[in-house]
């Protein structure tokens, strides 16, 4: 079964590769999405997929790479209706 959720994630999550990384983890669980910069300096993105592969990526967002800092993740079942095939980051 196939599911959606919309990811809300605060800290010091941009400018450390923190897109880019969750592009790589999300492709490596074989979720579609995106995933964005937020111009309050958050991240924001939707990931669709396996409950077990959601499960994954929302275990790492709460790390997320590195060099970032993640204070709260905001997860939120529904997405918001189309999702990409594959995971993309938008700019």
């Amino acid at each position: 079964m196939v599911a959606s959720y919309r990811f809300v994630v605060s800290g010091r999550v941009q400018g450390v590769f923190f897109r880019q990384s969750t592009l790589e983890q999300a492709r490596r669980l074989g979720l579609s999405g995106w995933v964005a910069n937020r111009a309050d300096g958050c991240v924001e993105g939707v990931a669709s997929g396996s409950a077990e592969a959601l499960d994954g990526l929302h275990r790492w967002l709460h790390r997320g790479p590195p060099a970032a800092r993640v204070d709260a993740v905001s997860w939120t079942a529904g997405g918001d209706g189309a999702v990409p095939d594959g995971f993309e980051v938008r700019r």
